[in-house]
């Protein structure tokens, strides 16, 4: 998967995406599919750096697709 070049690119896979199903991504799925230690991921999420989460009733963490496209797209605009 190529992450959109810019926010406004974002925007629209995230629009596009929340009238479909946005799969919800576990953590290790986020972590391989950004090449980052689990370790990584709970330090980015304590001080509020990484894609928006969300918790659910039973405890686990998931990672909307949306949330990390436009994590991956800011990181992309960040760069430049």
């Amino acid at each position: 998967m190529t992450p959109p070049n810019n926010l406004a690119s974002a925007h629209r896979a995230t629009k596009a995406r929340s009238t479909a199903r946005d799969e919800l991504l576990t953590i290790l799925e986020v972590c391989e599919e950004l090449g980052i230690a689990r370790a990584t991921f709970y330090r980015w999420r304590a001080h509020r750096k990484g894609p928006a989460s969300l918790r659910l009733p039973n405890g686990t963490v998931r990672i909307r697709r949306s949330a990390l496209t436009a994590f991956i797209a800011a990181c992309e605009e960040a760069a430049h």
